[in-house]
């Protein structure tokens, strides 16, 4: 799955432990999740899509045909 999870918390000027620090996950998670090793849980993407204030499906697409699913 692809996501947009290091351009939205660039736009804020959020480094990873910020982001990991406001969705209480550890720095490696975050770093898992934007790198494509690690998917999230349902209610951690429905977490992520709250404080960047988009649906989720703004910040994950599927990986094989770049569109949302």
């Amino acid at each position: 799955m692809k996501n947009r999870l290091r351009v939205l918390r660039a736009e804020r000027n959020w480094s990873q432990a910020d982001l990991a620090d406001r969705l209480e996950v550890s720095r490696q998670s975050v770093n898992a999740i934007e790198t494509g090793k690690y998917d999230p849980s349902l209610p951690l993407a429905f977490k992520l899509a709250r404080l960047f204030e988009t649906p989720i499906e703004a910040i994950f697409s599927d990986e094989e045909t770049g569109l949302a699913q």
